[in-house]
């Protein structure tokens, strides 16, 4: 990862930083384990995944997440980002289900790694304080005790207006892919929408995240 405030984020999550390498004039954040390297001029340029890279880089070794650190509230809830391709997109979705409190981020299989550079800058850090699983089906969703709801722009599911839907108790809102949606044969306990006006089809699947995810905490603080 890319950056002090970053780097500093994912020590204050208790991350493991590996090892800091340090462009000239620059320092290494403090608190940090791991060894520290200081480059000769023009490398980091070479090293960094972006095109003007912040001067500190590190090596995080990832999370290692259990199921047992998901609340076992009765109105915990959680997203599901199914098969989701863009890392910008996962990065705001991330980001968007902590600042709402959501107990847990799950990636199926086919989705862009979690821990992936551009996903954990889209994340702002929000990965590091979201419990986030990667490879999981939709039952074992189901099997911790969710409801999963399905979200759909087209009318064949009769889906819900998701301020109208009643998102009480365990549940788990899932996202579909950014250009084929979610799959109608897979098992949903219902089907939610988001009523938009318009030409466009549907929604860019962050900013839908981002709607949903604050509508089950405005039911929940209410």
């Amino acid at each position: 990862m890319e950056g002090e405030t970053l780097i500093r984020d994912a020590v204050r999550a208790g991350c493991v930083v590996e090892s800091q390498f340090i462009a000239p004039g620059a320092t290494a954040v403090t608190g940090a384990t791991g060894e520290v390297y200081d480059l000769a001029e023009g490398v980091i340029e070479r090293v960094a995944s972006t095109t003007s890279p912040q001067p500190v880089i590190a090596v995080v070794e990832k999370p290692r997440r259990k199921h047992s650190e998901i609340s076992r509230e009765n109105d915990a809830w959680v997203v599901v980002a199914d098969r989701i391709s863009d890392p910008g997109n996962l990065g705001t979705i991330l980001r968007s289900a902590e600042a709402a409190g959501a107990s847990a981020v799950f990636l199926t299989p086919g989705s862009v790694e979690a821990y992936s550079p551009k996903v954990v800058r889209a994340s702002a850090g929000a990965i590091f304080n979201i419990p986030t699983f990667e490879s999981i089906e939709l039952e074992t969703v189901r099997s911790l005790g969710f409801k999963v709801l399905g979200t759909s722009s087209h009318p064949d599911q009769n889906p819900l207006d998701y301020r109208e839907a009643d998102l009480s108790g365990r549940v788990a809102i899932v996202l579909g892919n950014e250009a084929h949606g979610l799959a109608t044969s897979q098992n949903f306990d219902g089907w939610l929408t988001i009523d938009h006006s318009g030409r466009g089809e549907s929604l860019n699947v962050a900013m839908a995240a981002t709607l949903l995810c604050f509508e089950l905490k405005r039911q929940r603080d209410n």
